[in-house]
């Protein structure tokens, strides 16, 4: 077969992207410089919002067959974790080999202002389905409220696939406007007086409590809530790693380079679910402020509770804490330290607020699981509620 010049040129020209390059993915390739911008020069949450706003970039860039859901996309494989409960479980692992459980042991009436901040995630709930969203699209949406993205993006692949790049993008961009979101909320609820509040120092924990916790934990969370397995069962393994003492090469790789090594196909994946046709639509934009609505709720359920425990306490508990009562960790502990230090330079708030932070893991987990017991499978969940009026008839009789 002979080719003119022409021809040559002509399909050359052909097979480029400029050819099938259409509005909406330009539309996409601008959301995904800006990801980069605020990851490269703003600094929000580079380590995710960077590889998030490379991988959108390359879906919808055409005829590149890079989006997750292209025939033969390099992307599948990763999307492959994403779907399978693979990549988020282990990123909660290398989180909890991160993570040290002292202050909330120390502190344990700290676990609850980390269940207070949780009223973000189901008041957003309710919002969603006032807004049109189903209830297993609600659950995924409300749970952007704990401020923890993987698990936001577990649950989303769970119960509402095709809404995860928005939940993703919300979930990790407003953890990372946390200093700029919480500190206005923080002072609204509270005095001068309240933020200058000193606290006692923590109680040392010894070794064998530490390693106990994390075991005691998984058994009594999954008997009570098995759909939490994947996620708390590998965040307590990763501080098992820590604790154990046994461990030391499993608890650095855990902690340094497998988180590092997860987090890259994680948000890459998350980055190729952002294509034109599943991204820009009036679900997005309901999606992002609900997102919004939920951190601003769990940050002032927090506070609310704080200041309850600091008027139980006789002041001895400063409000400020319950703010970081969110699972971003350790940004809204750090924030709880900064608005303290505001009022009162030689204050000392990191530490305390790092129990309420913590426990703002293990609520958004267990939040999880109890979306995924309801609506997680609906034929199950229809069975459980339909039975509980028989049980109630029969104990009646």
């Amino acid at each position: 077969m002979e080719f003119s010049l022409t021809d040559s040129i002509a399909r050359i020209a052909g097979s480029t992207g400029f050819t099938a390059l259409g509005g909406g993915q330009v539309v996409m390739i601008l959301v995904s410089l800006t990801l980069l911008y605020l990851a490269i020069w703003k600094k929000f949450e580079p380590l995710l919002l960077l590889p998030i706003g490379f991988g959108c970039m390359l879906a919808n860039l055409p005829l590149s067959h890079m989006a997750y859901d292209a025939e033969g996309g390099l992307f599948n494989l990763f999307y492959w974790g994403v779907k399978h409960e693979v990549l988020p479980p282990l990123i909660f692992m290398g989180v909890g080999a991160l993570t040290d459980f002292g202050p909330l042991l120390a502190n344990p009436y700290t676990l609850l202002l980390g269940a207070a901040a949780q009223i973000g995630v189901y008041t957003t709930l309710i919002g969603a389905v006032v807004l049109g969203f189903n209830l297993q699209e609600a659950s995924a949406i409300g749970i952007i409220g704990g401020a923890d993205g993987p698990t936001s993006i577990f649950l989303a692949t769970k119960l509402a696939p095709h809404l995860l790049g928005p939940i993703a993008v919300a979930a990790y961009s407003y953890m990372s406007l946390v200093p700029l979101i919480q500190p206005p909320i923080m002072r609204f609820f509270t005095t001068p007086e309240e933020r200058k509040i000193r606290m006692a120092q923590l109680k040392p924990i010894s070794q064998n409590v530490k390693i106990l916790f994390p075991v005691a934990s998984t058994i009594l969370c999954v008997l009570m809530l098995p759909g939490v397995a994947p996620l708390l069962g590998m965040f307590m393994i990763g501080n098992l790693f820590r604790e154990s003492g046994v461990t030391g090469r499993l608890h650095d790789t855990a902690q340094t380079h497998l988180i590092n090594i997860v987090t890259i196909l994680l948000a890459l994946s998350v980055g190729s679910s952002m294509t034109a046709e599943s991204f820009l639509t009036f679900n997005t934009i309901k999606i992002i402020i609900l997102g919004l609505l939920a951190f601003m709720m769990a940050t002032a359920g927090g506070m609310v509770f704080g200041k309850i425990m600091c008027k139980l306490s006789g002041g001895k508990v400063n409000p400020l804490i319950g703010s970081a009562g969110v699972s971003a960790v350790p940004m809204a502990a750090r924030v709880s330290q900064k608005v303290g230090s505001e009022e009162d330079h030689s204050n000392f708030l990191l530490m305390h607020a790092m129990g309420p932070n913590v426990a703002g893991v293990i609520g958004s987990a267990v939040a999880a699981g109890v979306f995924l017991s309801l609506f997680g499978d609906v034929s199950a969940g229809h069975a459980v509620l339909d039975a509980v009026p028989e049980f109630l008839l029969a104990s009646a009789q």
